[in-house]
């Protein structure tokens, strides 16, 4: 029973990963929409947000039964980010449960190529 009620005790796992010209970012939150994350970038900050507010009812008239639920996907992660990325090149995407955004590094933050240089 996931219960997202109490903030900061179950936040979505998180995979970095840098390549030669990205920073990515996996969030595994499943059951979601593209709509209900918030992904913004802030003075060297990647935020990530959510609030998803869900409703279940039941009601069974012979029984004069009525049940309601609300539970709230809430979570907030921030991480901070390298000098060398490239704010204006950003994208996200959301799909099979994991949200990815991936963030370009500027041409002078690419590691630089290990050349040997032969002798002549």
């Amino acid at each position: 029973d996931k219960n997202f009620a109490s903030i900061g005790s179950n936040l979505p796992s998180v995979n970095l990963k840098e390549t030669d010209n990205t920073l990515q970012v996996d969030l595994a939150a499943p059951g979601m929409k593209k709509e209900d994350f918030k992904v913004e970038i802030d003075n060297n900050m990647l935020m990530i947000s959510s609030e998803k507010e869900e409703t279940k009812e039941e009601s069974r008239k012979k029984d004069n039964y009525l049940r309601k639920e609300f539970s709230y996907q809430s979570f907030y992660r921030s991480f901070n980010l390298p000098e060398y990325i490239d704010e204006n090149k950003i994208e996200a995407s959301y799909k099979d449960g994991i949200l990815h955004v991936e963030i370009a590094k500027k041409d002078n933050g690419k590691k630089k190529m290990h050349k040997t240089i032969a002798i002549k």
